[in-house]
């Protein structure tokens, strides 16, 4: 299958100051089965080792994701637009963090900045990308309508696990029937509605912070997530993948604990969703000592299937 690749710099809307460089893998010759959406976690630079510079290098992360979800799927990596020092910022998707990028407080649906904002960025890449695309002399149906929306996949890395709790928290917030019926389906959902009804699964890749947050653990959340799915929504799978570096770490023995909790929750409130919303708990290197090589070599051996 012909593929398109490349890193844009993209704002997240035309009058901001602030861009996000984004990479993607696109599909050229068909319609994606899915867009995987791969958010990365705190700078590192100059490490000498070449395996975290590899999986740091965002065009690599999108060649594993394909490789993980198959050569069907849209796979994109979005790194933040605001560092302080190496510490990512994702301030526009969860307004209420620290300098360090750290919430501040529970994560509000309020806005909905995290499905907004993901709807906007994709949107102003996919127009760049088709100006490119077409220079090149190659055919695009990228704005054409689509008989069904492809499915949305959703990864958080490390610091990039504060997103998929807003995400959560923004997914607990929507209304059952809140999707325009009239909206047109294209290769990327049109509004945040649609985006969050369009999300088949979530993944925490050994998500971890300097502070409390680095897991959802808002019981609420969990329940509302279920219930909406009970009404009719589309099935939701939630993988937790980590390593020693963050499960591990009695420095900071809050992450494993939230970790538990969340996946408490995620399995109780699954017994009474019928299925619909699963847990999946993977943990890997557990004979290895913690190092930061590991925290990024999850990339790379992550499963994500569903057995």
């Amino acid at each position: 299958m012909e593929r398109w690749s490349s890193v844009l710099k993209i704002p997240l809307i035309a009058t901001s100051s602030n861009y996000y460089r984004v990479a993607a893998s696109l599909c050229l010759s068909e319609v994606p089965s899915a867009n995987a959406i791969f958010f990365h976690g705190d700078r590192v630079r100059d490490t000498g080792n070449p395996v975290i510079e590899r999986l740091y290098d965002l065009q690599k992360v999108a060649e594993v994701i394909v490789s993980k979800f198959g050569n069907s799927v849209n796979a994109w990596v979005v790194e933040a637009s605001v560092f302080n020092g190496p510490f990512a910022v994702y301030k526009d998707f969860v307004p209420l963090v620290n300098r360090y990028g750290e919430p501040t407080a529970s994560y509000s649906p309020i806005g909905f900045p995290a499905s907004s904002s993901i709807v906007s960025l994709l949107s102003s890449f996919l127009q760049e990308a088709e100006s490119r695309v077409l220079k090149e002399g190659k055919d695009v149906y990228w704005r054409s309508s689509l008989a069904d929306s492809p499915r949305t996949i959703l990864l958080g890395f490390s610091k990039g696990g504060v997103v998929m709790n807003q995400i959560l928290s923004e997914m607990s917030s929507l209304e059952t029937n809140s999707a325009d019926e009239h909206e047109e389906i294209g290769m990327v959902p049109a509004s945040k509605e649609s985006f969050l009804k369009s999300i088949s699964e979530v993944h925490y890749i050994d998500v971890g912070l300097n502070s409390s947050g680095a897991y959802i653990t808002d019981q609420n959340v969990v329940q509302r997530i279920s219930q909406r799915l009970t009404g009719g929504g589309s099935s939701v799978s939630v993988f937790v993948h980590g390593t020693p570096r963050q499960w591990r770490d009695e420095q900071r023995g809050w992450i494993v604990k939230e970790k538990d909790e969340l996946v408490r929750l995620l399995k109780s409130e699954g017994e009474n969703s019928g299925g619909k919303l699963q847990v999946h708990e993977r943990f890997y290197f557990a004979d290895r000592v913690p190092d930061l090589q590991m925290h990024f070599e999850i990339i790379d051996v992550m499963d994500v299937s569903s057995a």
